[in-house]
């Protein structure tokens, strides 16, 4: 019995999965954009990293203590740029896709147009989900979480990370667009790069930012669906609109 359930449950998660993929074909094939279906992953990250203790001890005016028996850290090292977990992980930004595929098994599409559709976006924060995009020759990295700035009121941020160095991020524009029930919304700015670190930017937010009640009016039965687009631009802007 206990084989027969996992069995079964398994089968539904799969039928569940294969509708939500063919709705989002159904409704974004006219524009002949790709569809990929993103379930959510729960972070186990959200303890003191690297990358948050450096950003708090610059906003207090110190920096972490060094000590001299310590080994001088390779400044053409990156650690994991994996926003979901803390990952003690580091090397060079040429293997860095490498190391997201094979590690943490995230999934890479290609083409200048995909559509990002996020699933069960009613679960707690905080919730990420991630997928690489392949375009004009660089890899992407789209991030969506959903986590509270304040506490009681969960939020959606949605960025755009190059895994590149800040001078080659600026050579692009990403769009992010909702578009539902004769609504439209739209973020269109220069991607930061990976080397900035995500919990910065969404710190920042500098990111599409969305509250539930915003969010809701763009889900489809607890699935989102963004548009998104790579262009390459010099011209850097920010924008959104409704």
């Amino acid at each position: 019995m206990l084989f027969f359930t996992q069995c079964f449950g398994a089968v539904l998660d799969l039928i569940h999965l294969r509708f939500q993929h063919y709705k989002a074909k159904r409704v974004f094939s006219a524009a002949g954009q790709l569809v990929c279906v993103v379930n959510p992953t729960h972070s186990l990250k959200y303890a003191p990293t690297r990358c948050a203790a450096a950003q708090a001890s610059t906003e207090q005016g110190t920096l972490p203590p060094c000590h001299h028996h310590e080994v001088v850290h390779d400044s053409q090292l990156v650690p994991c740029t994996c926003p979901l977990f803390s990952c003690p992980w580091e090397g060079h930004l040429e293997v860095v896709v490498s190391h997201l595929r094979q590690t943490h098994r995230i999934n890479i599409l290609q083409g200048a147009e995909i559509v990002f559709l996020a699933t069960d976006m009613h679960l707690p924060a905080p919730t990420d989900w991630i997928i690489m995009h392949s375009c004009l020759g660089h890899q992407f990295l789209l991030v969506l979480r959903k986590q509270e700035k304040y506490e009681g009121h969960p939020q959606f941020f949605a960025t755009m990370m190059l895994i590149g160095t800040p001078t080659q991020a600026n050579n692009f524009t990403y769009r992010l667009e909702l578009n539902r029930n004769q609504r439209r919304l739209k973020w269109e700015a220069t991607p930061r790069s990976i080397l900035e670190c995500v919990d910065s930017v969404i710190s920042d937010g500098d990111c599409l930012v969305l509250n539930t009640s915003l969010a809701q009016l763009f889900s489809d039965n607890g699935s989102l669906a963004i548009g998104i687009a790579i262009t390459t631009s010099k011209v850097h802007s920010s924008e959104a609109e409704m």
